[in-house]
């Protein structure tokens, strides 16, 4: 390894991981319904550095996805969740 870091989306984090929100959120590349999302999903804590971890998944289909952003959990659709980049944690899973 390189040291790179791997990016995936929020959405591809299996339950029960944590990672790293990083280089922002790539909603912000869009028109201006995605510059909105990016916005409110900056507002409500997925920023640079902040850490998230996968909480829970609908069935079937892994949508809605509850994600865990500092002391609050907030359910996401698929395509909200894969506009935030994050940085898989080394450990991966966190314990129960």
């Amino acid at each position: 390894m390189n040291g790179a870091l791997e990016l995936i989306s929020l959405f591809d984090l299996p339950q029960g991981h944590e990672g790293t929100v990083s280089s922002g959120n790539v909603a912000a590349a869009g028109g201006d319904a995605a510059r909105e999302l990016a916005l409110r999903l900056y507002e409500i804590g997925f920023v640079d550095g902040e850490r998230v971890r996968v909480v829970a998944r609908g069935f079937p289909g892994g949508e809605p996805i509850a994600v865990r952003v500092g002391g609050t959990i907030f359910a996401l659709r698929r395509f909200e969740a894969e506009r935030v980049l994050v940085a898989p944690l080394r450990n991966g899973r966190v314990k129960p």
